[in-house]
Formats: structure tokens, sequence, C-alpha cells
């Protein structure tokens, strides 16, 4: 049985990653950062899984990494723990850059020197493209310059160059997925995509009554996240380490985003939906769109869920669970 280590278990990404290896018949450890409320509701299902455990660790503590590392060996890590909310960054930049910069060089120095035979996954971010203007038209790939906008994607940028100095200096199997929006039914309610969803499925159910939103007009590639997350295990199953662009090639605004979800939920926009500039970014980024030809090339990848289909996916979801609730 092939043993796992995901950090980040209870964020979207690390709880529907590790359901995927569950199922392919690995023993998956979770790693995770010791709260005062236990912060598991992402993993409930799976929690008391024969092949399921729960490990905690932080990613400013090298010796909690070091610790996971020498105790089991892992034949895959997945490194996925992080405050990712770009906003929040610019409030916390040094908890943000601290927490991404050092715990990757934590856990691949811990791999170098304990146990090298491990094979590392990297959280990249499409954030690192940040505002370049030059952006190719058929979107960002693997060798476009990265400028990024903000203390996260400057703080991912530093720990995917560290990814590809430790491959190539140390012989490591380090790869870095530069994932795009992915987003899904356990996406975070204070990001964008669930924000609506969830205030949509509020406001049909009489729950809620005003929907605040920053920039409408910032243009995303929006993809599916069960689907990228089986990108992130093809990347590791490959002989060659190396870095993909996981997207759709496509690109929406959160206008466009917003319209749909509230035209599927018959609901009017301009009754309920209002703009705060509180929820603004000081460096805003304008567009991302990737190009994910690389990863279908290779590993045989590609988007399954359209636009639409995810936004009607995450309404319905939210729908259900708000009726649920009463």
């Amino acid at each position: 049985m092939k043993i796992v280590i995901v950090n980040g278990i209870t964020g979207q990404a690390g709880s529907i990653l590790s359901r995927q290896l569950l199922e392919k018949g690995y023993y998956v450890v979770g790693a995770k950062r010791r709260t005062s409320t236990f912060n598991t509701q992402r993993i409930e299902d799976i929690y008391y899984h024969t092949n399921f455990k729960v490990e905690y660790f932080d990613l400013n503590d090298a010796s909690s990494i070091n610790r996971l590392i020498a105790k089991y060996k892992p034949n895959e890590f997945y490194n996925l723990a992080a405050q990712s909310h770009v906003k929040v960054s610019f409030d916390v930049p040094s908890d943000t850059m601290n927490g991404i910069i050092n715990g990757t060089l934590y856990t691949l120095e811990a791999i170098k020197n304990i146990s090298p035979e491990t094979r590392f996954y990297q959280a990249s971010s499409s954030e690192m493209f940040g505002d370049n203007p030059n952006m190719p038209s058929t979107g960002f790939n693997e060798t476009s310059n990265f400028m990024p906008a903000s203390p996260y994607a400057i703080a991912k940028l530093a720990a995917h160059n560290l990814v590809r100095n430790y491959r190539h200096s140390y012989n490591l199997h380090a790869s870095c997925g530069i994932l795009f929006n992915h987003e899904g039914e356990y996406r975070g309610e204070t990001f964008v995509s669930r924000k609506i969803t969830k205030a949509a499925a509020r406001i049909k159910y009489g729950k809620q009554h005003q929907l605040e939103l920053g920039n409408l007009n910032s243009f995303r590639d929006w993809g599916y996240a069960p689907e990228y997350t089986h990108a992130m295990w093809l990347i590791l199953q490959q002989d060659k380490p190396d870095d993909y662009v996981i997207a759709t090639n496509e690109t929406h605004s959160v206008k466009e985003f917003l319209e749909y979800v509230f035209q599927y939920a018959d609901l009017d926009v301009n009754k309920y939906v209002k703009i705060n500039k509180i929820f603004y970014r000081p460096h805003e980024v304008p567009i991302l769109l990737g190009d994910y030809s690389k990863a279908n090339k290779v590993l045989g990848w590609k988007p399954q869920t359209t636009f639409k289909k995810l936004a009607e996916l995450m309404y319905d979801h939210d729908l259900k669970e708000v009726m649920k609730s009463g």
C-alpha cells in the first residue's frame, strides 16, 4: 500500500484529493494545523476511514515536518497548505509569506535528507502570472513570465522556484502544478465563486437579502476542483518531474459568473447585489487565462466541466444545504 501525506487536509483541494487517493488504495495521512475549532467538516465522511489518519503539523515548524517525513517516509507528498486568500494576504503578508515559503523549504529539506525517494507536489498558482500585460492569445503557459501582484503570489513564486531549484540540485522528483481557479462545492465561503452561489441560495430561500461584492470586472479561468486534484495525482505518476499549467483555456469575469448564477436561480442581480470597495484588492489582477496544452499532451488531461455547469453544480449544492438547514 502506498503512503501519501497531504497537508492542508481541511481545505478544498486537500479534502477532495484525499478521497480520490483513498479510492485508489493509498494510505492517506492528512496533515493539519492545530486550531481551537476542529474544522474538519470537509473530511467528516473519511475521518474514521481505516486507511486515513490526521496528524498535526505547522508550516513554520521544521521539526513537525521532519517528524512526519521520518515517521511515514511517504511515496508521495502533496504540499497544499497555505493562507490562500489573495485579498487577506495583503492584511497578513508576513504570515502568508512565511508559511508558504518556509513550509515548502522545510518539506523539501526533509525529503532531501530523510526520504529522497518521496515524490513531491507543489501547489503553485496562476496568481504568479499577476498583472503581466503580455499574456499570449492562447493564455499563460509554463514558459510565460511571472509578475506576481500580491504577497500570496510573491510567496507562491518563491516556493515554485525553490521546487525547481531542489529538483535540479538534488535530483528530487519534485513537480509544480500551476493551477488556475479551481472551484466547487467545497470551496471556502469567503472566495467569490462560493460567496455568490451561497448567497444566491440563501436569497432564494429567504435567509439573506443582499450580497456585497468587490471588482466584478476581474477575468479568471474557472475550472472544477475534482478534475484539478486528479491532475495533481497524474503529475506525480510521471517518470520525469516537471511543471504543468492546469486550466480550461477560457476566461470569464466575476460579473459573468454572478449573472449566470442569479439567472439560473431566477433572481434579479440589480435587486440584491451591491458593490463595496472594501472587497477590492490594493493591486488588482485584471485577467488570467491558462494554456493547458502541455498537460493534455503529457498527462492526457483536459477539463470536462463547462463554466455554466460549474456554476450550476455549486448553486444546486448550496441550495440543498440551505434547505437542509431549515
